[in-house]
């Protein structure tokens, strides 16, 4: 019925919220419930997302046909405007698949006991932080409001860290003092970043593209610096099923993964062509030419501390390195958020990754793709995190 549909709808939208604006009781039973009441019935996966360049794997699969009919719906896929209507829509199973926040994936599972599990890697790199014009230095941002797109999200962690190596403290729900060089956060849905800092709500926003691009071409931001200058190529979204979907049908699953690997190989091959299908396709609203700079920087046209990383190129790697996981997780304990983080307790970062990410699917789709070589990949599978935030 419309009425109960709306109802529960809200509940869920309530304890999504809750969880990450301090906790209520009964958030695990709510998520449960949720996803018992399976919205999509066509027997294939359907597909939501946000109009970042970080989905750009699952839009292009679309786009070009990759996708195999019956396996994964051929409808649009769905686009949302906010991380938490995303997330609610993927635990109420409006949608099968979506590309989600790492930090926020394992917000799902261990806060609201979902059955979330992560295929692999949508991306490497592919944000920022943008600054209003006037703001040469990180320094200058003490006293205002920055936005992040979600408290449990790669952009949030690292700003955190970046504003403590410089001497100063994040802070929320509290006015942010000049004098004791406090930073405040807020959050904020992407879209509404761009007009903020135009008008000067904000002073500065964290995000993935192309909404830094956008800032540049409309004139209203500039990129002060890229993510993965200070995290070399960090995961910001991860593909996310859930763990039913992999039990129920796995052949869909493996084909799904197959698509999407083969879609990065087809971006990095042409990225000017890929800005233009994920423009004139309908899947990303922004101009272009903010969604073409976003793919193809100019490396010369920032000030880049380790330009050996490449912080400014987005990557469209799949795998999911063990080590990642086990450093977001550590990375988590230290972060400042507006909301409950006493799941973070019960975590073993050495065991997260085996009990969030699935990585059986992504691996036979590299081989099938050429292997590890194929995607600048090391054999081996494995790698060291660098991470430098001065």
């Amino acid at each position: 019925m419309p009425g109960a549909v709306l109802g529960r709808r809200a509940l869920l939208r309530g304890a999504l919220g809750a969880a990450a604006l301090g906790g209520v009781a009964g958030i695990a039973d709510l998520a449960r419930a949720a996803g018992e009441d399976r919205t999509n019935r066509s027997g294939a996966l359907r597909v939501g997302y946000l109009p970042i360049t970080d989905a750009a794997p699952l839009l292009i699969a679309h786009g070009a046909g990759l996708y195999r009919a019956g396996a994964v719906s051929g409808q649009q896929p769905v686009m949302f405007r906010s991380w938490s209507s995303l997330a609610e829509a993927f635990i109420s199973r409006q949608v099968d698949v979506v590309h989600l926040l790492m930090p926020m994936a394992v917000q799902l599972r261990y806060a609201l006991g979902g059955d979330a599990r992560i295929l692999g890697w949508n991306h490497t790199n592919g944000s920022a932080l943008t600054v209003a014009p006037d703001v040469t230095e990180l320094e200058q941002l003490a006293g205002t409001q920055v936005a992040v797109p979600f408290w449990w999200s790669i952009h949030n962690i690292v700003l955190q860290n970046m504003l403590r190596a410089r001497g100063m403290r994040p802070v929320v729900r509290s006015a942010p003092s000049k004098a004791a060089g406090e930073v405040g956060l807020i959050v904020m849905a992407p879209s509404d970043m761009v007009p903020a800092l135009a008008n000067g709500a904000i002073r500065a926003y964290t995000v993935a593209d192309p909404f830094n691009a956008a800032a540049e071409v409309k004139g209203v931001g500039r990129i002060q610096c890229f993510l993965g200058d200070a995290w070399r190529d960090h995961a910001c979204c991860a593909l996310l099923v859930h763990q039913e979907v992999i039990d129920r049908d796995p052949a869909a699953v493996q084909s799904l993964t197959d698509s999407v690997v083969s879609a990065q190989q087809r971006i990095e091959a042409d990225r000017d062509a890929a800005a233009v299908m994920l423009h004139d396709g309908g899947y990303l609203p922004q101009p272009t030419a903010a969604i073409d700079r976003s793919l193809t920087y100019p490396p010369q046209d920032y000030r880049i501390e380790r330009p050996q990383w490449e912080p400014q190129k987005i990557g469209y790697r799949p795998f999911p390195f063990p080590s990642f996981t086990a450093a977001l997780v550590e990375s988590m304990h230290s972060t400042v958020v507006d909301g409950n983080r006493d799941f973070l307790d019960r975590l073993d970062p050495g065991r997260v990754h085996s009990e969030l990410i699935d990585d059986r699917f992504v691996r036979t789709s590299i081989d099938r793709a050429g292997g590890a070589a194929a995607f600048g990949l090391p054999a081996s599978l494995t790698r060291t995190e660098e991470v430098v935030y001065t």
